[in-house]
């Protein structure tokens, strides 16, 4: 298995924000130590930094937690520029809820916050690294691939434990535990409530491997390699057009690789996602003859999303696998 960074070329923390920390610093950490934190109104105050996170700490906290999400809908979140009044709410929250390395701006701000109780999702689960190709067909077409889009994201984890529905109830299991530590007093309900979404996980997971389990092909092709972790748990090939950092152009010679590939392998389906131009798997698609279609990344909920939550995408998602795949009843 190829190897690579992150799921975006990591950026660094923008001016503004650094400076928003920095001025806001000494008066944060006076209100906190005075104990004005929080809402007021006796629940747990849980800031999330992006929609997997978000989703795990209202359906654990349910009526006992006060959730705010860093990352709005519809924004891109390894593009998140934290602002003044983002870095002040994250200071006065209970628990924060993050994946570090994947939002750059988030990581400097919490490191920087006095919060007693801070989450990595990231420690919750193994984290495994997955390159800009996933799957059995990395060696066999590497040598025609180019050099360059092997070299440009190497030497990292893959961030997108969510995607794969057994990982993502390991870190459901560590946010349970973490409520508990930090709001005692509601323990009882926090283990009740993480059991019941452990349940609908292990559900969901049962669900792909049922129906992903006699297919005419098991490769499909993305915009980028954001399903590494899902098509390893499944007995599926990813390959990703453009690596894990779609904002970079596939060579020429990656796309000669990919239209043979698709060709020997019976690939119908194109997927894009819906936060990210749909430009190149047009492009790759028209050239082969092949269809487009949605394969969502679940890094938030807009208008555009097949489903309103995590579970309806997911099971979107994988209606869009059958369909791509050829699956067999």
């Amino acid at each position: 298995m190829s190897v690579m960074n992150t799921s975006r070329r990591p950026r660094l923390i923008s001016v503004t924000a650094a400076a928003a920390v920095a001025a806001l610093g000494a008066t944060l950490l006076s209100a906190c130590s005075s104990g004005d934190s929080g809402s007021g109104d006796g629940k747990l105050d849980v800031t999330a930094s992006f929609y997997p996170m978000a989703y795990l700490a209202e359906q654990i906290g349910g009526t006992h937690v006060n959730v705010t999400g860093l990352t709005k809908p519809g924004q891109e979140p390894h593009d998140l520029e934290i602002s003044a009044r983002q870095t002040s709410k994250v200071e006065r929250s209970d628990l924060i809820l993050y994946l570090k390395g994947l939002q750059p701006s988030v990581d400097e701000v919490v490191a920087q916050s006095s919060v007693k109780n801070k989450v990595d999702a990231a420690t919750l689960t193994k984290m495994e690294e997955h390159g800009d190709e996933v799957g059995g067909h990395a060696a066999a077409h590497e040598e025609h691939a180019g050099h360059e889009d092997h070299d440009h994201e190497a030497g990292g984890q893959d961030p997108h434990i969510w995607l794969d529905p057994v990982k993502y109830a390991e870190v459901a299991k560590g946010v349970g535990k973490a409520m508990e530590k930090a709001d005692p007093g509601h323990a009882a309900a926090y283990r009740k409530n993480t059991t019941t979404l452990l349940g609908k996980l292990g559900k969901l997971d049962t669900a792909y491997a049922e129906g992903l389990r006699n297919t005419r092909t098991k490769v499909f092709i993305t915009t980028h390699a954001a399903f590494g972790y899902l098509a390893e748990r499944y007995g599926l090939t990813e390959e990703a057009i453009s690596g894990l950092n779609p904002e970079s152009e596939p060579s020429p010679a990656r796309i000669k690789d990919l239209h043979a590939m698709a060709k020997a392998d019976g690939v119908s389906t194109v997927f894009y996602e819906t936060l990210v131009s749909d430009k190149t798997a047009k492009t790759v698609a028209g050239d082969s003859g092949l269809r487009t279609d949605v394969l969502d990344p679940l890094e938030g909920i807009t208008d555009k999303s097949r489903g309103k939550d995590y579970l309806q995408v997911m099971e979107s998602n994988l209606r869009a696998l059958q369909k791509a795949l050829g699956a067999r009843s």
